[in-house]
């Protein structure tokens, strides 16, 4: 009844953050979706966005997969039902709130091939020894994304966790062409070790880079 009644007249649920502040789960047309207070977080545009990067990213070529900002999971479900990519897939979120609602309100939990850790991506790849053939990075509080994560120790701190040939998806911003010094920084900090491909405003707002490593 719930999920018919959506159809007519949504429902929505708040949860409080200390990092993310007023969490809403949504019910609207026949499904749940994940938002801030100004910015859809999960099952809305921003799978799409994603979405849409994944098609320019040949997935059959990964088998391990790193997930910088999980949200409530909306691009693991692409992954395994759109994509059918089966493989193993670490997936990291700063926000216990946000991790819990993924499990209770979107079904998203560790499993063999689904690793959840909470922490900083900026400190896990800082430390990590691991290896990927595709980053996935979508780090955002609410509209933006902290500065950290345009930096180049940053941006160094993915080449590095990535294997040769290995592929990087970096969700960088909404309306960023309207600040090309900050792309253009951005973009440096990977230097000629990548082969870059820049999306400008995927569906109407956001700035996608798209980076191969190439054989060093």
């Amino acid at each position: 009844m719930k999920k018919l009644l959506s159809y007519i007249w949504p429902t929505t649920r708040r949860f409080y953050s200390e990092i993310n502040g007023t969490l809403e789960v949504t019910y609207v047309n026949g499904k749940k979706v994940l938002d801030t207070e100004n910015a859809n977080y999960s099952y809305g545009s921003l799978q799409k966005i994603l979405e849409f990067g994944l098609t320019k990213v040949d997935l059959k070529s990964v088998e391990n997969l790193l997930l910088l900002g999980m949200g409530g999971g909306s691009i693991i479900h692409s992954l395994r039902n759109t994509f059918e990519y089966s493989n193993n897939i670490v997936a990291l979120e700063i926000d216990p709130e946000i991790i819990k609602l993924a499990k209770e309100e979107f079904g998203i939990i560790t499993s063999e091939k689904l690793q959840i850790i909470e922490g900083d991506a900026f400190q896990f790849l800082k430390t990590s020894k691991e290896k990927f053939q595709l980053i996935i990075i979508d780090l955002f509080i609410d509209l933006t994304v902290p500065p950290v994560f345009y930096e180049k120790e940053f941006c160094e701190n993915i080449a590095n966790a990535l294997q040769n040939e290995g592929s990087f998806l970096f969700n960088v911003g909404i309306n960023l062409e309207k600040n090309s010094k900050t792309l253009e920084t951005l973009t440096s900090h990977f230097g000629k070790g990548f082969d870059l491909q820049i999306l400008q405003k995927v569906n109407g707002t956001n700035t996608l880079i798209i980076g191969q490593k190439l054989v060093q």
